[in-house]
């Protein structure tokens, strides 16, 4: 039988502590969002003064990341260079910059899904909460 890691609490509180304190640092108001392998929600954070909308798009993100065991950004990529067709993959609509897998030992065991500032800035908050578990 296969074993694999798994996101404990402990580490999502990790992950985000460290989201939320890169999107303070920066002045950031957005959502941080955290799902397991499977992308089910394991922590939702909307900071004062994130958009509501924000709270929808960045669990999207993370299970689009998580599912797709790759950036969300991927997607992105391949819709605006014309494969538009993959707009109607399921169970991933958060095809837009700013989730990120999280890896341990070469598993997807997880993903960050941030929202509410330029795609960019989203996807530096998510990594900034992973490199906080190594």
């Amino acid at each position: 039988m296969q074993t694999k890691p798994v996101l404990s609490l402990a580490e999502v509180k990790k992950i985000a502590a460290a989201a939320e304190a890169e999107a303070v640092a920066n002045k950031w108001a957005v959502t941080i969002a955290i799902v397991d392998d499977g992308g089910h929600l394991l922590w939702l954070q909307r900071l004062d003064g994130a958009a509501p909308i924000s709270a929808h798009i960045a669990p999207s993100k993370a299970v689009t990341a998580a599912v797709g065991r790759r950036e969300s950004k991927v997607y992105e990529d391949m819709i605006n260079n014309g494969r538009v067709s993959f707009v109607t993959a399921p169970f991933i609509d958060g095809m837009l910059e700013g989730g990120v897998p999280v890896i341990v030992d070469g598993h997807v065991v997880g993903a960050v899904g941030v929202s509410g500032v330029k795609s960019s800035e989203d996807a530096q908050v998510a990594r900034a909460g992973i490199a906080a578990i190594g």
